[in-house]
């Protein structure tokens, strides 16, 4: 009996682990390839905001104008709550474009989840279609963000989706349980009027915002080094507000002051079709 249980417990540990923050802070100084040092929070930055905000916004509008045949009534309802129409948001045509079409046609590539290459990681995400060049948006860590000062010690128990960022901010990214409630509850709580200032579909298998994957991307190892690196991004005050419905993150407390915090992942390489997403953590150093 017990030696039954030990051996369910080590199972679902060499599962655990790939995602843990604790366990990867725990074993960063064992291996110096999942580590990029960084030596303050701005410095953790691959590529500027500016050209993860592009990204973005490129596919975002592909993907609202694909939804512009089915969503009518509700873009008219919106444009009258504006007072106006923003041409730019508004040259999408009506065309029918599914989540990863819009993603090749926008960024060049596809991403899937699939059972990983790893032994017992459970999930991982695979580039399935076209090629992502260095320094691209791969993909964003969904959930629900919690400064510093927030209680998420429900939310975090056997929750292995939970990310640290540098300045302490964290990211749910469970899509299960007491954080997927929480996560459509925060959701709902923000609606500005017809505007949809988050997406909840990334809690399903089907996310229309096809990037919203991050949070099932393994961590690196020696044999599997990194492809990928965590950065840290802050929606600015004038994305979009049509735009806003695509954004797979939503803050835990409607007082908080400061910008949308979202974690994206950067290519650090090429990466080819048929290759599995690895990614390494950043820590401050004096």
């Amino acid at each position: 009996m017990f030696r039954t249980a030990l051996t369910r417990f080590q199972n679902k540990w060499k599962s655990y682990r790939h995602r843990f923050v604790p366990w990867v802070a725990l074993n960063l100084s064992r291996n110096e390839k999942t580590l990029r040092k960084v030596t303050e929070r701005s410095k953790d930055k691959l590529v500027p905001d500016a050209e993860v905000s592009r990204s973005l916004l490129q596919l975002f509008r592909v993907l609202l104008g694909s939804h512009g045949a089915d969503h009518g009534q509700l873009r008219a309802l919106q444009n009258h709550f504006l007072g106006q129409v923003t041409s730019e948001e508004d040259k999408c045509g009506g065309n029918s474009v599914c989540g990863d079409d819009a993603m090749l046609q926008s960024l060049g590539f596809c991403l899937d989840r699939q059972p990983s290459s790893l032994p017992s990681a459970g999930t991982g995400v695979f580039v399935t279609k076209g090629c992502v060049p260095k320094g691209a948006t791969v993909a964003m860590y969904p959930g629900t963000v919690y400064q510093a000062y927030e209680p998420i010690l429900l939310q975090s128990i056997r929750n292995p989706f939970v990310f640290r960022c540098i300045d302490g901010v964290l990211v749910d990214g469970n899509d299960k349980g007491i954080s997927k409630m929480v996560f459509k509850s925060c959701s709902g709580r923000d609606r500005m009027g017809p505007f949809i200032m988050s997406d909840t579909s990334w809690l399903t298998s089907t996310p229309q915002n096809p990037l919203a994957v991050g949070q099932y991307v393994n961590n690196c190892s020696y044999e599997t080094p990194a492809n990928v690196c965590y950065q840290e991004y802050d929606v600015p005050n004038n994305f979009p507000i049509r735009l806003r419905q695509y954004l797979p993150n939503v803050n835990y407390s409607h007082e908080a002051q400061r910008p949308l915090r979202c974690v994206v992942l950067v290519s650090l390489r090429d990466i080819t079709a048929g290759e599995e997403l690895f990614s390494n953590y950043f820590t401050i150093v004096n």
